[in-house]
């Protein structure tokens, strides 16, 4: 699931060609929104809150989508075909003179009125990149449950929005913290969910995603995706194992030694 930088970085490219201007084509390609028809509607701004993406325009309506697994936006000039996918994996086009938004695979697409937001997304946690970031509020929210799994905790993005399983692993390295240490336990929370905001900061701007400084094949990540090799730290061999209650488990990457367990 792509996490809360690739999610702020789509809505900052979708906001450069579609804010401020006149929606010329608005195509919705699911049942529910089949009729929709804002054509003539100005669109003021596309902004990511969390893992969401809400395309709010003048009319008083907000265009909900998200990602999930395998979503993504697309955006290229107006006239031009993207290219991007087969066109049966189209849900969504958005477009004006100038530029062409094509939705592909994108999921809980949905229309609503602007100050209906909060009915989507209100139950989230304070957002990593966004306006209402608020570190404290965050360690509030996560230690609500002293004894979940701190790697699980992560992920709940009632506690904190924007976090997925990449930058849940490698927190969690950075820290030096076991990924089944109950939340209660962990010694310096504030600091861990600093370490998150920083390193979600750091990569936002660009498509790449690395947590080490390194560009490298193979060594952007600490520990993520990279079971079975050796840590770029101690050498120890980095484990896998699933996480989590089906079907929301994941896999979760750690250093034995560098994150030890707790006794």
């Amino acid at each position: 699931m792509p996490e809360g930088d690739t999610v702020w970085l789509t809505a900052r490219r979708l906001h450069s060609g579609l804010a401020g201007r006149v929606l010329s084509t608005f195509d919705m390609r699911v049942p529910a929104l089949a009729t929709a028809d804002l054509r003539g509607a100005t669109v003021i701004e596309v902004v990511a809150r969390g893992k969401h993406l809400l395309t709010r325009l003048d009319d008083g309506h907000t265009l909900h989508s998200h990602l999930k697994l395998d979503g993504s936006w697309y955006l290229c000039r107006s006239g031009d075909h993207p290219r991007r996918h087969p066109d049966h994996m189209i849900r969504a086009r958005l477009g004006n003179a100038d530029w062409l938004a094509t939705g592909y695979r994108v999921h809980d697409l949905r229309l609503v009125a602007t100050s209906a937001e909060s009915d989507l997304v209100g139950h989230l946690g304070p957002d990593l990149l966004g306006p209402d970031w608020d570190p404290d509020t965050a360690v509030t929210r996560l230690l609500s449950a002293p004894a979940a799994a701190i790697g699980e905790a992560l992920l709940d993005q009632r506690n904190l929005a924007g976090i997925g399983n990449l930058y849940k692993c490698e927190v969690l390295f950075v820290e030096q913290v076991h990924p089944w240490t109950p939340v209660g336990d962990v010694s310096d929370l504030p600091r861990m969910v600093a370490t998150a905001q920083r390193l979600m900061r750091t990569n936002r701007d660009h498509p790449e995603q690395s947590t080490t400084g390194l560009r490298a094949r193979g060594q952007q990540h600490w520990v993520y995706q990279r079971s079975g090799e050796a840590c770029l730290r101690c050498r120890s061999t980095i484990r896998r194992a699933d996480q989590g209650s089906p079907p929301r488990q994941r896999s979760t990457y750690w250093c034995p030694t560098c994150q030890p367990a707790r006794r």
